[in-house]
């Protein structure tokens, strides 16, 4: 290659590169509108330009979008199924949510309207599918995915919540239409137990109930168990094909991205990511 050819291909790859799609990833911060943000690893190998599904993690209490991409089994996770890895951080060191220790006023409005933006970003930022996003999170970050089911259905093709729940007090219904859901939860939780506990001025939601309730919403019947991996789940599917799976693990109050996988799995083979 000439010297001049060789020039050129340096400043067209610098001017890839300083693109607005490369302004931000794993390593710093994609600033939003709203001065919040959010961090992305593209799957290793990835061209820049075929589309993508997308993972997008809530982390649990006082993590951070930072924390969550230091996790290497996730980032392997995410780029062996060809997928992105969105890490979001909540407005505080917990999500302000309804019933939330010490914020029990809060209404959720400023996190739902973070995710509207979320959503919106890496969709234009980046080659993301639109119809292929998968919220999940654990702990505190499973309360914000249940709160995303019940009030930003439309956000996301899957939804699976990991060791928890709503505060309460609970829901009695939701107001965006039903959708998939995998609810994943220790069977020996002690954080965040099944029936829950209180925390400060309030009390955790009985996951029981919130599965019960969301059944009732979404008109879901039970159809059968299924073992996946170490996962034991009660299948339930509505008469538009959503499908709502309560699987339990043996064991407490414990994170395996090995579940992130399965979660997807089972939204992939019900043809809804």
């Amino acid at each position: 290659m000439t010297r001049l050819a060789l020039i050129t291909a340096f400043l067209v790859s610098m001017a890839f590169l300083s693109t607005d799609s490369y302004a931000c990833g794993p390593d710093t911060d994609c600033v939003l509108s709203n001065e919040r943000h959010y961090r992305i690893r593209m799957p290793e190998g990835h061209d820049g330009k075929t589309k993508i599904g997308a993972i997008v993690y809530s982390h649990g209490y006082r993590g951070s979008a930072k924390g969550m991409m230091k996790n290497k089994s996730m980032a392997k996770l995410a780029s062996e199924m060809g997928v992105a890895l969105v890490a979001t951080k909540s407005f505080s060191d917990d999500w302000r949510l309804p019933g939330v220790p010490r914020n029990t006023d809060a209404d959720g409005s400023l996190e739902f309207e973070y995710y509207d933006e979320v959503v919106n970003d890496i969709t234009t930022r980046f080659p993301i599918d639109r119809d292929r996003l998968m919220a999940t999170g654990f702990s505190a970050g499973g309360m914000m995915v249940w709160n995303l089911i019940c009030h930003r259905s439309e956000l996301f093709a899957g939804f699976a919540p990991m060791s928890g729940t709503f505060w309460e007090p609970e829901p009695t219904t939701c107001d965006t239409p039903p959708t998939n859901v995998v609810h994943i939860h220790g069977d020996a939780d002690p954080v965040v137990p099944l029936l829950g506990r209180p925390i400060a001025d309030t009390h955790q939601g009985q996951v029981p109930d919130v599965l019960a309730m969301y059944a009732k919403y979404g008109e879901y019947k039970a159809n059968g168990r299924e073992t996946v991996g170490k996962l034991d789940c009660q299948k339930s599917q509505n008469a538009n094909g959503d499908v709502l799976n309560f699987c339990l693990f043996e064991g407490g109050h414990s994170f395996r991205s090995e579940y992130v996988r399965q979660a997807w799995e089972m939204f992939e083979g019900a043809g809804k990511l």
